[in-house]
């Protein structure tokens, strides 16, 4: 009996830093949100303020390493296996999985899911459909085994069946009504829903059914959302909360630092998110390549990325892959496309002459944003200053979450402040937001453009690295020129934590290890 106690507490112990903890059980989490989300389906959903309450209830076919980002690991699969062709992707489930509902999770479950992403039905919104285009079938043959058939081999897909959004779902709810998940949260993840109060809190309970024996080791957590930047900071500083998921500005954690000293851990690193002007084709003038271009060739990037990283979460200046990333573009290469220039009054200079050749010397309109202060409201007030340099006006709309996102996906704005930020790096996502409107459900610029099409799918398809890199160069250097959508600064993320919290791995993208099923308070 001694022995099979001490086995039981070895198997407890996890070494980090070389000291030896010992994960307790208990205690509610406590973290900050900025936002709320818009609704409650993984599917069609885009942004941290979703991903961070919501996620601790469902789980995914496989799931990022924590520990060893860009590793995947099984999540409700125990194991795979991929044809040598790259064709055929099988998936073992694990046995005995149960939803909140108590219902028992099948392979069938498993196809619903991936058919509702990949070819969803009226009235529901998939916003990453067209990144597995590539599915051809789903096939259920057991209980336990799911088979995915491609049309064509692609790189990227074992990493997308890690997708933080790809939700499970229960295949006999979505039968009865496929829009279900938009209002009712019930998935297999480590944490039950209990409420979730507007402007106020979401709060999480242990499932104690869940299948991984022993987790989650809290017994609850509860997000709060905080809008304010300095209220949320001062939480934080407070201990109220433990932590905020998303990333904070250099001057608000050196104020933590300061506040509270060795009471708080602070992780740096760099992210794949970036802010993106997106030029709406389908409104004069902005179906003209010269007012778009202009746009962007007004804007000194170098000189903003210095300024802003001083005050605000971004820090580097890129193209359409996250800056360091081995497939992105060298800082060369970066300056020979329009817009990039370090000459910014030679950059402006031609800015106001082709303003001048579109008949609008003095442009005015209406400039999109979204109500979260960071780093939306630093960098839109720096845009709009940069458009005033070559005489355009922008009216700065700050919209809330829900209404902000409604405005660039129905296509009722005239300019707008649009973010792409994903899961991981690859290129067959952080393009998606430069394909033509009707390939990609996340391009809000409504363009179609052929040969941007044709280049991404080339560059799927090549198995030669070297390829692929000059093919992403011509891709993203007529995505520049065509200025439909063009990036900005790229976002640095820093994240502050209490020290009592424990298990949370940092990671680039901050939609990765938000199930929370291995976090811990020691106290």
């Amino acid at each position: 009996m001694k022995l099979k106690i001490l086995l039981l507490f070895a198997s407890a112990l996890v070494v980090a830093s070389g000291v030896v903890h010992a994960q307790k059980r208990g205690g509610e989490l406590k973290f900050a949100v900025s936002a709320e989300p818009p609704n409650y389906d993984c599917h069609g959903n885009s942004s941290f303020a979703f991903i961070h309450p919501v996620r601790p209830h469902y789980s995914t076919l496989l799931k990022f390493d924590g520990a060893n980002y860009p590793k995947v690991k099984g999540d409700l699969a125990e194991s795979w296996t991929v044809s040598k062709d790259g064709l055929t992707y099988t998936f073992k489930l694990r046995q005995g999985v149960k939803f909140h509902d108590g219902s028992t999770l099948t392979s069938a479950d498993v196809k619903a899911s991936y058919e509702r992403i990949v070819n969803p039905p009226k009235g529901v919104v998939s916003v990453r459909g067209s990144a597995y285009s590539d599915i051809k079938s789903i096939e259920a043959p057991d209980a336990n085994t799911v088979v995915v058939k491609l049309g064509a081999p692609n790189a990227a897909m074992l990493s997308l069946f890690a997708s933080p959004w790809d939700c499970i779902y229960s295949a006999a709810k979505l039968k009865s009504d496929p829009k279900y998940p938009k209002e009712v949260v019930m998935g297999t993840g480590p944490y039950k829903f209990v409420e979730h109060a507007n402007g106020s809190h979401w709060v999480g309970v242990r499932f104690d059914g869940y299948f991984e024996k022993g987790k989650p080791y809290l017994d609850g957590f509860r997000a709060i959302f905080i809008r304010n930047t300095a209220a949320r900071v001062n939480a934080l500083q407070a201990g109220e909360v433990l932590a905020e998921f998303r990333g904070h500005s250099p001057a608000d954690r050196d104020k933590l630092v300061k506040a509270v000293g060795d009471k708080v851990n602070v992780q740096e690193s760099s992210w794949v998110c970036a802010l993106v002007v997106t030029h709406n084709t389908e409104k004069k003038p902005f179906d003209d390549v010269r007012v778009r271009r202009a746009l962007s060739l007004a804007v000194d990037r170098w000189g903003g990325a210095e300024a802003l990283s001083k005050i605000a979460l971004v820090r580097s200046v890129g193209g359409v892959l996250r800056p360091g990333y081995d497939l992105a573009a060298t800082e060369q290469e970066l300056t020979s496309y329009p817009g990039f220039s370090k000459d910014i009054n030679k950059s402006r200079e031609e800015a106001k002459r082709l303003l001048k050749e579109a008949g609008v010397p003095n442009l005015k309109f209406k400039f999109t944003n979204r109500n979260v202060p960071m780093p939306y409201t630093p960098v839109g007030v720096f845009l709009i200053d940069q458009w005033r340099q070559i005489g355009v006006t922008a009216e700065h709309e700050q919209l809330e979450t829900k209404l902000y996102q409604a405005a660039l996906r129905g296509g009722n704005y005239e300019v707008g402040l649009d973010f792409n930020c994903d899961f991981m790096d690859e290129p067959n996502l952080q393009l998606q937001k430069y394909l033509s409107t009707d390939k990609s459900t996340i391009d809000f610029s409504r363009s179609i453009d052929r040969t941007l099409d044709g280049l991404f799918e080339k560059q799927v398809r090549t198995n030669s690295t070297e390829e692929r890199r000059k093919l992403l160069r011509e891709f993203e250097k007529r995505a520049m020129e065509q200025a439909y959508t063009v990036p900005t600064i790229w976002w640095h993320r820093i994240i502050v934590t209490w020290k009592q919290l424990k298990g949370w791995h940092m990671s680039p993208s901050h939609y990765l290890n938000q199930d929370l099923s291995e976090v811990w308070l020691d106290q």
